[in-house]
This record gives C-alpha cells, structure tokens and sequence, in this order.
C-alpha cells in the first residue's frame, strides 16, 4: 500500500496553493456570472432589509414582524420601481429627445466646425459623414439586449431573494452547527456584526450624499432649462454608487446634452461648472464628515476593486465594488493569515478604528477579537 501523499507546508509552496486558488477562485467567479450577479445582488437587498428592519424598530414601536414586512416592503418596491424607471425613463428620454432630433444634425456640424477652427482646421467632417462609419444598428441592437437583461435580471434577483428570506429563520441553527463552541460561535457573528456594519455604512452615506447631490442638480438643471432634468437626476443618483466613474458620468453627461439642446455654448458651460462644483463640495466637505473616521478603504483598493469586479461582473460588479471590498477587508483581517492584505486595503493600515484588543482566549492562528467597531464603512445612522 502506497504511503499518503504528503502536503508540502513551506512558505513558497503555501503561497503558491494560494495564489492558484485565487486565480482558480476568480476564473469560477467570471464562468458563473450569470448565476452569481443576481444571487449577489439578492444578498445586498437582504443586508439592506435587515438595516431599514432596525430602522424602523428603533424608531417606531411597531412590533418585530411588522417592522420586518416594512423594510421587505420599501425595498422591495424601492428596487422594481428603479428598474422599471430605467426602462420607461430611457424610452421617455429617446422620445423627448426626438423632437429636438431636427436640429441635431445642423447643431453637432456646428459643434465640429467650432472646434475644428480652434485647432486650424479649413475642412472639418460634418456629422453624416462621421456616423457613417458608425453600425447604428448593432449598437441599438446591443442596447435592446442590455435592456431586457435588466429585466431578467431583475426576475431572478427577487427569485434569489424570496428564497433568501425563507431560508432566513436557519441560519442561526446552521451557525450553532457550524461552530459548536460558543467562543468560536461569537467571534462568527462579530464578523457578520462588522461585515453589515460596514456595508449598510456605506449604504447610508452615498445615499444621503447622492440625494443631496440630485436636489442640488435637479434646481441647476430646471433654471437652466435642460429637458429630461428628472431622468438626469435619477441617472446621476444611480451613478453616484459607482466610485471614480459615477462622478465623471454626473458631471459630464448633462452637459453634453445641453451642447445639442441648446444653440449657445453658455448653458453646457453652466451646467458643468455647476456640476462640478456641487460635486466637489459634497464630495469634499460633507462627504468626509458624514464617514468621519469610518470609511478606512484606500483609494487605490477602490479603484483596483472597481476594475476588477466591473470585468467580472460587468456594471453589477462595478455598483457592488467597493461593499465587497469593504466585505474583504473586515473577514480578512480576523485571519492571521491574512491581515497583511486587510492592512493594504485599509486606508492607514489600520483595519479597526482602535487596536485595543481583549485578553488572549482566541486559538493562535486567530487575531485577537477587538473591541470596536471596524473602519470598514461608516457608522450607522
């Protein structure tokens, strides 16, 4: 009989069994995005229903379930009316748009011929003769995928969720028997503690900061006379949950709009130094202040999460980016293992807002529990 095989447990060989899992872990992610992206999505939904559940108990005295068929509720209509307002939303904003679409054509070769004399330009190409190289049928056909694909996905979103919810009452059992031990059982749930603390964090600030930002936007808009100002309001909300990108799309879309609509140059101008003002306000001032010392994610982890997770995911991964970035550093930095990648996720490599940490009673291939909430999202509200 042939001995057992033995494990190799050298450091190179260790990281090297990591890295392949890793990779192996990131290929299973892209292969099964189309079972993954809505199941993902279905788990954000149920962190949010959980938060506005305890919202609304700590603010009413509504009973337990009651409060629970709230938030299911609200969030629930919430998210088929953000849907169904990107698909009606878009097809009003095609139509509306049509009927300043005769002077589209005339107003663009004006654009050209401006910009074209700026930069020494006798001939420049008029706007037929660019869209001609253009399939406009492909990218409309595309577009038409893309839509119904919000739909289905949205059917299977609420498919996921429903099961969610109903297998909701076991997991307290399935966590009594997956950690026997009470410490261990603990330490678990102080993990989930910080992993939806950080999530609904982020959830709170960007929704607030995105309000103020659209209020701000929407009265811009209406005084300058921009048509669709309330599908661009929606659209800059939506954006504004996707870090480095949203902003730009915010600050620059409407304006190009405006450069179409309008036949002068001062209303496009208006509307962008407008823009980027409210953003950088918002984003500069009140903004920091509402996360304080809480959001502890570094730009460049956002930034590398935000490209890694929108090719895997396509625009799903780019809204969920920074709530699982969030989500890896607080499980990652329980782990000895692997507190040096929650390190590098943290901002100032601090992954808990205190390093005071409880007498030793944690087995020794685990970091000792802290007693503090994490810097991963912030606080609540």
């Amino acid at each position: 009989m042939k001995p057992p095989i033995t494990v190799p447990t050298s450091t190179v060989a260790r990281n090297a069994l990591v890295t392949i899992a890793v990779v192996a872990g990131g290929a299973a992610l892209y292969w099964l995005r189309d079972i993954l992206t809505p199941l993902a999505m279905a788990i954000f939904l149920l962190i949010m229903i959980d938060g506005v559940k305890r919202f609304i108990e700590e603010r009413t005295s509504l009973p337990r379930h009651w409060a629970g068929t709230a938030a299911l509720t609200l969030v629930v209509l919430a998210f088929l009316g953000a849907i169904a307002f990107i698909v009606n939303g878009a097809a009003s904003f095609f139509y509306s748009a049509s009927g300043v679409s005769s002077n589209i054509g005339p107003r663009i070769d004006a654009i050209i011929a401006d910009g074209a004399h700026l930069f020494g330009m006798d001939t420049p190409p008029t706007a037929q003769e660019l869209i001609a190289g253009l399939d406009i049928r492909s990218y409309l056909t595309t577009l038409a995928f893309q839509a119904q694909g919000i739909m289905s996905g949205a059917f299977f979103v609420m498919v996921y969720l429903a099961f969610l919810l109903a297998a909701q009452n076991g997991f307290r059992r399935k966590l009594v028997a997956l950690f026997p031990n009470r410490d261990g059982r603990q330490e678990a749930g102080e993990v989930f503690e910080r992993v939806r603390g950080g999530v609904e964090g982020y959830l709170w600030v960007q929704t607030v900061t995105g309000l103020i930002i659209c209020v701000a936007a929407w009265i811009l808009m209406r005084l300058v006379g921009l048509q669709n100002a309330e599908f661009w309001t929606f659209v800059i909300f939506v954006v504004g949950f996707i870090p480095v990108l949203g902003g730009a799309i915010a600050g620059l879309a409407p304006p190009l709009f405006a450069l179409v609509q309008f036949p002068t140059y001062w209303p496009a101008l208006i509307l962008l130094i407008g823009l980027q003002l409210i953003l950088f306000v918002v984003g500069n001032a009140i903004q920091p202040r509402m996360q304080g010392d809480n959001q502890n994610i570094d730009p460049v982890a956002v930034l590398l999460a935000l490209a890694l997770w929108g090719k895997m995911w396509g625009v799903v991964g780019m809204f969920l980016s920074t709530p699982l970035a969030v989500m890896a550093m607080a499980i990652l930095a329980e782990f000895k293992g692997s507190m040096w990648i929650a390190i590098l996720l943290s901002g100032d490599g601090k992954p808990y807002a205190e390093e005071e940490e409880e007498p030793a009673r944690k087995a020794p291939t685990r970091r000792p529990a802290r007693v503090k909430r994490p810097r991963a999202g912030a606080a609540e509200p």
